[in-house]
């Protein structure tokens, strides 16, 4: 069976209900957790395909220079060889945001402030000749817990999916991986705990109570379009997908 590399970089973000989209798939799963001290590997050999997951920490350095955490030089080592060899990448939130710092992006605290919370993004006109986002629909339902940004993209990255407040909700890099700022990952029990003593939740001033409410509510929905989202990202990894831009035929005259 062809296996993924996870990288754990928070114990509060697991890879979950994304976890069972991908084995479901038929894609089995080698978690490291390098925030436990796992090491990671130098290369992606024997993996068919690589996932970033999200945490509270930042894809920039410390004031004093250092990384975000430390491991995070390796995390985009690995990112930069997934995209210079074509193993299919996916990177959630923090995940996408070293995607985007690995390869000369900038990732910055936003200054429109945390975004908390069921949301929608707007897919991008590019989307209608991504291997995965052609079949996502126009304005899909996600989850947002994060207070960095993506200020500006990799040089040549595709834009697949944006929103007013924060413009780069979605991207891709080369031609198999792909960046989401938001979470697609979360069940019930993971937005509780997140909820849970939430700085970001009262630097906002919201009710936790709430909160998780409505989130819990769009679950559902976030399902429907991620969990074929993720198959299909299983199904490029197994080499069952293929990957030919979609072509638009012309109608015949006199038709």
């Amino acid at each position: 069976m062809a296996t993924a590399l996870v990288i754990e970089n928070d114990p509060d973000d697991d890879v979950r209900r994304l976890g069972e989209w991908l084995t479901e798939a038929g894609l089995d799963l080698s978690v490291t957790r390098p925030h436990a001290g796992d090491e990671l590997p130098a290369d992606l050999d024997g993996y068919a395909a690589l996932v970033v997951l999200g945490g509270d920490r930042q894809a920039y350095p410390r004031p004093d220079g250092s990384p975000g955490a430390p491991w995070f030089p390796a995390v985009e080592g690995l990112l930069r060889k997934a995209v210079r060899h074509r193993t299919p990448t996916l990177g959630i939130c923090l995940g996408a945001q070293l995607l985007a710092t690995a390869h000369a992006g900038t990732v910055e605290r936003s200054p429109s402030g945390p975004e908390v919370g069921p949301a929608v993004v707007g897919r991008r006109d590019a989307a209608e000749n991504d291997l995965l986002f052609r079949y996502v629909p126009l304005i899909p339902d996600v989850l947002q817990w994060h207070a960095d940004e993506i200020t500006e993209l990799p040089a040549g990255a595709t834009l697949l999916a944006a929103s007013s407040r924060y413009p780069h909700q979605a991207f891709r890099l080369g031609d198999r991986a792909w960046g989401l700022q938001f979470h697609i990952e979360c069940d019930p029990a993971m937005i509780v705990d997140w909820a849970t003593d939430s700085a970001l939740l009262a630097e906002l001033g919201y009710d936790p109570q709430l909160v998780v409410a409505a989130c819990h509510a769009v679950l559902a929905d976030i399902e429907d379009v991620w969990q074929p989202f993720a198959a299909r990202f299983a199904a490029l990894a197994l080499g069952e997908l293929d990957d030919a831009a979609p072509r638009r035929s012309l109608p015949l005259l006199g038709q």
